[in-house]
């Protein structure tokens, strides 16, 4: 269960709105193998156990979160994936806003926390493509870095790609296959922030468009110009009679999600 969050930095400057950090909730496994590795949250179905079921249940059980919407995004099958057997995993992916929740490590783990989770590119070759994650938690001074390269084959109007991961910093790599689930899942985040209102998951009911333009920019890892994004996010929100109220800069009119535009959305899928 991979769970995304947004957090705001701390600013010195009491006039700059503080930025946002993208974090990403892991625990420290209590047992072996990967014993003292950070995992993303999950666990084994119980034979009589439907998949989503056993999602919320390992989710409560480690965490002590059991109030999120999760969706499906992959199935994981590599043969050699888990060392003690056979495991095939099916990952599940939620935008979730952190006052809203608040975790606890359960039975399963021995500490919940959230890390800040980045992904830059620094490299394009024809066909390939270098990329970095960082996962850093300052609490436990604790900072993982991995390169990934992509390795993109065109077979006629195919494409697909092959992934080289390799740990640079940190004294223990997560566990299992995890820095690949957290690799593809902000990737498809990435993706589907452009086509639906996955991105106001992060944010509390009434927000500024400043507030708002950040975490776009945030998820889809460039920056957007004022005008054409404001242009773009106009049918998705609803100005209110509300204010945010700032010592250090002037208010800003609060705006909520529009709702008749979710209603459409449905519509069309």
């Amino acid at each position: 269960m991979v769970l995304f969050t947004l957090d705001d930095e701390e600013e010195m400057d009491l006039k700059k709105v503080p930025e946002k950090k993208l974090k990403v909730l892991l625990i420290k496994r209590k047992d072996h193998p990967f014993m003292g590795c950070y995992a993303i949250p999950g666990g084994f179905v119980d034979i009589n156990e439907s998949i989503e079921n056993a999602v919320y249940r390992e989710l409560k059980e480690e965490t002590n979160i059991d109030n999120v919407y999760l969706e499906q995004l992959y199935t994981w099958g590599e043969v050699n994936r888990d060392p003690r057997m056979r495991v095939v995993s099916t990952s599940y992916m939620a935008l979730v806003n952190k006052d809203d929740i608040s975790p606890k490590a359960g039975d399963d783990a021995e500490e919940v926390d959230w890390f800040d989770i980045s992904k830059k590119i620094i490299k394009t070759e024809d066909l390939k493509v270098i990329s970095e994650i960082k996962l850093e938690n300052a609490k436990r001074n604790i900072i993982i870095i991995y390169e990934i390269t992509e390795i993109i084959e065109v077979k006629g109007y195919n494409k697909t790609s092959k992934y080289d991961i390799k740990l640079v910093k940190g004294e223990r790599a997560l566990a299992f296959d995890h820095i690949k689930i957290l690799n593809y899942s902000l990737e498809r985040m990435r993706n589907k922030v452009q086509y639906t209102t996955i991105a106001f998951s992060l944010l509390p009911k009434y927000f500024t468009l400043m507030e708002l333009q950040q975490v776009y920019e945030l998820l889809l890892g460039r920056e957007l110009t004022k005008q054409n994004f404001r242009r773009w996010i106009n049918p998705m929100v609803t100005k209110t009679d509300k204010v945010k109220k700032n010592r250090a800069y002037r208010p800003s009119a609060l705006y909520e999600l529009n709702r008749s535009y979710i209603i459409d959305e449905i519509k069309n899928i």
